[in-house]
C-alpha cells in the first residue's frame, strides 16, 4: 500500500552558499528540489566617481558576514546542523574578495564537520535562472559589471559563442556613468536618464561572434564633454550596445537551432534590453525568459543551487584556493552531462 508522506518530513540536502566575488556578500540557502529558503546580502558601495575598489570590498565583507550569515539562517528557520553542504564563488572575481568569501565558508564548513564545494560564478548565475524561469535548454546572455558572454550548452560544458574582447557591457555602463559624476551602479542611472534621450551616433563594433564596448564608452564620454546632452548619450550607450548583443545572440539562436533563449547577470535588470531580445525571439519564433530582478545580480542562492548541482553529480572541489580568471567553458557540467534531473 502506498503511504502518503508529508512534504516536511521528506529529508532533502541543504546547501547553504557564499557569494563575494565582487561587491556583494550574500548567503542563500537552497534545497535539492531547488526550493530557495533564503537569500540574504549586503553590498558595498563606493565613493561617488569612483569604481570598486578591491581592498575596500574585501574589508566591507569582513564586516558584514557573520550579520548576513545569521540573518541567512534566520530567514530559512534552520539552524547549521540543518546544513549538509556549504558552497562557495569560487571564481572569476576580485582576488581579495573570493579569499574573504572562501576562508568563511571553509570556516563555517569546518566548525560543523560540512563537506564544502566551490562554484564558478559565471555557471551559477545561468543555473540560477534556468532554476527560476524552468527554462531547459537556452542559448544564455551573461551580461553583468564583470561579464559579457553568450553561451549555450553542448557536448559536456557551456560553450562561449560570443563574448566582449575587452570590458564587459555592465563596466562600459559604469564607466560612462561614472564619468557623468552618476552614482554606482550607473546601469540603473543610465537606464533611467535613457528614458528620456534622443539618438547620437556612436561606435557600433561587433567582430563575428564578439563584441567590443571600450571604445563606444569613451566616444561616449568625449561627446559628454563636448556638450552632448546627458541623456542622449544615456540613451544612445544602450540603444547601441544591446543592438550589438541582440545581434550576435541572433546569430547563436540560428546556429545552434535552440528554441529558448535565457538573460541573466546583472544587466538582466534593464526593460530596454529585455524589450530588444523580446522582438528578436518573437520574429524567430523562439521563447524569451529574463531572470527575475531579485536574481538578476550576484547573491548567495545561486551558488547555494550550483554547489548541489555540482556535489549531486560527483564533483568535488580538491584544490580550494580562488580562481580569479576561471572561464565558463572551463567547466565540465556533470548534473547535464550525465543526463541528471535540473529540479
Amino acid at each position: 500500500m502506498n503511504r502518503f508522506i508529508p512534504e516536511c518530513l521528506i529529508i532533502t540536502m541543504i546547501c547553504l552558499g557564499v557569494e563575494s566575488t565582487a561587491h556583494t556578500f550574500g548567503v542563500g540557502i537552497v534545497t535539492e528540489k531547488g526550493k530557495i529558503l533564503a537569500d540574504v546580502k549586503d553590498t558595498y558601495k563606493p565613493k561617488l566617481g569612483s569604481g570598486i575598489v578591491p581592498q575596500e570590498a574585501k574589508e566591507h565583507h569582513l564586516r558584514v558576514k557573520e550579520k548576513v550569515v545569521e540573518k541567512a539562517l534566520e530567514e530559512a528557520k534552520l539552524g547549521m546542523g540543518n546544513i549538509d553542504l556549504v558552497a562557495y564563488s569560487q571564481g572569476p572575481g576580485l582576488p581579495p574578495c573570493l579569499w574573504t568569501g572562501m576562508e568563511f565558508a571553509i570556516k563555517i564548513a569546518g566548525d560543523h564537520d560540512i563537506p564544502v564545494i566551490g562554484v564558478n560564478h559565471p555557471v551559477a548565475h545561468i543555473e540560477i535562472a534556468k532554476l527560476v524561469t524552468g527554462t531547459q535548454d537556452p542559448v544564455v546572455i551573461y551580461v553583468s559589471g564583470g561579464n559579457t558572454q553568450v553561451i549555450a550548452y553542448a557536448s559536456g560544458r557551456y560553450r562561449i559563442f560570443g563574448e566582449t574582447e575587452d570590458i564587459p557591457i555592465g563596466n562600459a555602463i559604469d564607466t560612462f556613468a561614472r564619468k557623468a559624476g552618476l552614482p554606482h551602479p550607473g546601469g540603473p542611472e543610465v537606464e533611467k536618464l535613457a528614458r528620456s534621450g534622443h539618438y547620437v551616433e556612436l561606435p557600433y563594433v561587433v567582430k563575428g561572434m564578439d563584441l567590443s564596448f571600450s571604445g563606444i564608452a569613451t566616444a561616449a564620454v568625449k561627446l559628454l564633454k563636448g556638450g552632448k546632452k546627458l541623456e542622449d548619450l544615456c540613451y544612445s550607450l544602450q540603444e547601441t550596445c544591446f543592438a550589438m548583443l541582440v545581434e550576435v545572440t541572433e546569430r547563436a539562436v540560428a546556429h545552434t537551432g535552440k528554441k529558448e533563449v535565457l538573460l541573466t547577470g546583472g544587466v538582466a535588470a534593464n526593460k530596454r534590453l529585455t524589450e530588444m531580445l523580446e522582438i528578436m525571439c518573437r520574429e524567430r519564433g523562439a521563447t524569451f525568459n529574463a531572470v527575475p530582478l531579485k536574481y538578476a545580480g550576484d547573491a548567495g542562492a545561486m551558488i547555494a543551487w550550483t554547489g548541489l548541482l555540482a556535489y549531486k553529480s560527483g564533483e568535488r572541489t580538491e584544490k580550494k584556493d580562488p580562481i580569479s580568471r576561471w572561464r565558463t567553458d572551463e567547466v565540465e557540467i556533470k548534473w547535464l552531462t550525465r543526463g541528471e534531473p535540473q529540479v
